[in-house]
């Protein structure tokens, strides 16, 4: 689970805009992964060994291909051992799943992600299983959504997860708070939900098809919004002094907006996170956690 002490108030983190916060996603993923960096040393020093993260790539799509650059970047950057496999989008589902079998092996391997979307030909399903859940970075695995869903420790999908800290660097005890988390995705809606839950929040998960959606948003103290519709939340919307974050990512002729009108939430808001520069980062700084978590669950 998120370690506790990552969910400390990040003044540095932080913007104030006319008592209104802007939460600085990017300033508190880099803190995020400068207290990762001083535990991988910690951890080479003890062990003399590194986490290693293992990336499958399968194909040519432009979004995956910096993405995972990033995240080998990253993970670079903070001494993890870092390998990406590339695979041409025609590759047989056979031989993924035999590098896998592989990977889960490897001792040397503490975390394995396989980017998606995977091809058509490809059964996603398929794969995710395939994964050791103790190397499931991503949290996807069933068996880690089932802990997840029962409070039993397990790897927290990482945007999710990265979603908890920003919320906590604003309100860190959120018991009894009213959240609402508009989105149903197993990516993002449904994992938020039951991190919530486990803060003793009273949840609402709604979607596309929740009758009087305005009504049921303005009644959140937090609102995390994943639906991909760009500037879906106005500002009529949203509920006074409640913390709001936004994991919409929208490419549109203007740049990359959110699911939130910024401009319009902003003013009722006590705290908001920006697209871009919000939840994104947070993503894959809590891989990199996960990756870390991983490899200290195989050495106890």
């Amino acid at each position: 689970m998120v370690c506790r002490n990552v969910y400390e108030t990040l003044y540095s983190a932080i913007n104030f805009l006319d008592n209104m916060i802007i939460i600085n996603g990017k300033q508190t993923a880099a803190d995020l992964r400068l207290k990762l960096k001083n535990e991988v040393d910690n951890l080479k020093f003890k062990f003399s060994k590194i986490p290693g993260l293992t990336v499958i790539l399968v194909g040519e799509d432009a979004p995956s291909k910096i993405y995972v650059k990033n995240k080998e970047k990253s993970a670079k950057e903070i001494g993890l051992k870092s390998e990406i496999i590339k695979y041409p989008n025609t590759i047989d589902e056979k031989i993924v799943l035999n590098k896998i079998h592989e990977l889960n092996k490897d001792d040397s391997v503490s975390g394995i992600l396989v980017q998606l979307p995977l091809p058509k030909h490809i059964n996603t399903k398929k794969i995710i299983d395939a994964i050791n859940p103790d190397k499931d970075v991503d949290g996807f695995h069933p068996k880690n959504v089932g802990n997840l869903s029962s409070g039993h420790e397990s790897p927290v999908p990482c945007t999710p997860q990265g979603c908890l800290i920003l919320i906590k660097s604003i309100e860190p005890n959120l018991s009894g708070k009213k959240a609402v988390v508009l989105g149903r995705s197993n990516l993002n809606g449904k994992p938020m939900t039951q991190l919530l839950l486990n803060e003793n929040c009273t949840v609402t998960i709604a979607h596309s098809k929740t009758k009087n959606l305005k009504e049921e948003c303005l009644k959140a103290d937090i609102l995390v919004v994943a639906v991909g519709i760009p500037k879906l939340v106005k500002g009529d919307w949203v509920k006074k002094d409640s913390i709001v974050i936004d994991v919409g990512i929208n490419k549109t002729e203007k740049g990359i907006i959110g699911d939130v009108d910024f401009a319009q939430a902003s003013k009722f808001a006590k705290a908001i996170t920006p697209v871009p520069g919000g939840v994104g980062p947070m993503t894959i700084a809590c891989l990199l956690k996960n990756t870390i978590d991983s490899f200290k669950r195989s050495i106890v």
